[in-house]
């Protein structure tokens, strides 16, 4: 079957739609097309550079992943302002084979590095509390393999671990090119290999080794979700001893230290320690103050508007974590598209973020609060939540607790552990995998979850 490009960008289009609002897809999407489709680049043309700057800042992933679903293949994506495109007639008539028939075998191994191409160290923002870890990712990067092998980048999420990781492979493959590097997460790497169980085939398994041993840098994203997979752990072992013996780079990045990762194995753990852990804390106001203003200063149409008042009213509102400030920014852009106001000051960002900033699940919890919603909810008290007692109707409540503190605050294993009545941090640890297990199948816990996360 074949389609042009018309109908690919309305299979993509529809497959995304769901993802947002009707106002924010109208918004960013009416006035967009597909292009041109090569066999290895995505490139849409888009009415501004606003629709340029979120796209490949905030959309990446989502429009590359619905790309690779409709034809079958993934390939990097480009965008282009009217003034930027030259007239081709024969990209107007470009068509793409369905996956069935871009495919020559469905089995064939193709390399991709997985890295995102807008994630580099020039827009980094550095602060007190991760210039060590940009400046040891630097140093990686430009000595592949012979400095800090693995380099082991920890701290809580959406702090910037995985910028760092993406730019460290941007970097080496910008002034490597013939250095194979590969970006991946360890729930990917669980799956390919579970693939191998599964399809009892040699071929996969050869193309399972290809992927992960034929190349000069693994990167991997999230090496805790690895606790309770005993098999992919004893493989990862020996794929880490592989490149590690030919001298090849490993990067790792994990929400805890390699100490605290107590339900890996210990020959794992005792690795990622050889080289050079680094943690990365969540910015303090001084840095949330210069990345708003970084990325506000990347967006057209609002460079220059925005006021030091409205800058100061999102880094005290958004104080846990990078994520939360590019969700406010993203709401503020979706408001100002619609508004166009002469001036961002205090008043206006107010008023833009007013739902969001009273809805944030990330933005001034503590660990009291959080005691308190969780016994609210279970009709418990706080101190039955803290105490000793292990009743079925208290232990799942007070996991939950525990869950939510590690989820919604910057504190530590020890310290949570702490404030549940002394308790070891390795019972922390296990309450926040418990739980993180439970959520991928259990529906009714992901309501809980949600409803205490309201009333926070």
């Amino acid at each position: 079957m074949v389609l042009n490009l018309e109908e690919i960008w309305e299979q993509v289009l529809n497959n995304i739609r769901d993802e947002f609002h009707p106002v924010s897809f109208s918004m960013w999407f009416n006035n967009t097309k597909l292009y041109q489709l090569t066999d290895d680049k995505i490139i849409l043309q888009v009415p501004m550079q606003l629709h340029k700057n979120s796209f490949l800042n905030n959309y990446y992933v989502l429009l590359t992943d619905a790309f690779a679903e409709v034809t079958g293949k993934r390939r990097q994506m480009e965008c282009l302002l009217p003034n930027e495109v030259i007239p081709d007639k024969n990209d107007k008539n470009e068509v793409v084979d369905k996956v069935e028939d871009i495919n020559n075998s469905e089995n064939d191994y193709q390399f991709e590095s997985n890295l995102k191409p807008n994630l580099t160290f020039d827009n980094f923002v550095v602060g007190d509390t991760n210039k060590f870890a940009k400046l040891s990712a630097e140093t990686v990067a430009k000595n592949p393999g012979s400095q800090w092998n693995p380099l082991f980048i920890y701290g809580k999420s959406g702090i910037g671990k995985t910028h760092l990781m993406h730019a460290i492979g941007n970097y080496i493959t910008e002034h490597n090119k013939n250095l194979k590097v590969l970006y991946t997460t360890s729930d990917d790497f669980r799956k390919d290999y579970t693939g191998i169980v599964t399809n009892n085939s040699a071929e996969y398994a050869n193309n399972f080794k290809s992927k992960y041993r034929n190349i000069d840098v693994l990167i991997i994203d999230d090496i805790q979700y690895l606790v309770d997979a005993k098999k992919t752990q004893e493989e990862f072992f020996h794929t880490f001893n592989y490149l590690q013996g030919k001298n090849k780079q490993i990067i790792i990045s994990s929400d805890r230290s390699p100490d605290d990762l107590k339900l890996l194995e210990d020959r794992l753990r005792s690795r990622f320690s050889m080289g050079l852990p680094v943690d990365i804390y969540p910015p303090d106001f001084e840095l949330r103050c210069r990345i708003i203003k970084d990325k506000i200063g990347r967006l057209n149409g609002l460079t220059g508007k925005m006021t030091d008042e409205a800058v100061e009213f999102i880094a005290n509102n958004c104080d846990t974590d990078v994520r939360s400030i590019e969700g406010a920014i993203n709401r503020l852009v979706a408001y100002t598209a619609m508004i166009v106001p002469n001036k961002i000051d205090l008043e206006f960002v107010s008023d833009a973020l007013k739902d969001y900033i009273n809805k944030n699940p990330y933005i001034s919890n503590d660990i009291i609060t959080i005691q308190k919603a969780v016994a609210d909810y279970y009709n418990l008290t706080v101190e039955v939540l803290k105490g000793k007692k292990r009743s079925a109707n208290i232990v799942y409540p007070r996991m939950i607790a525990m869950y939510l503190c590690r989820m919604l605050t910057d504190q530590s294993f020890p310290r949570i552990g702490l404030e549940f009545g002394a308790r070891d941090h390795s019972t922390v640890i296990h309450a926040v995998n418990t739980i993180e297990e439970d959520l991928k199948n259990n529906s009714q816990l992901k309501n809980i979850i949600n409803e205490i996360k309201a009333k926070l």
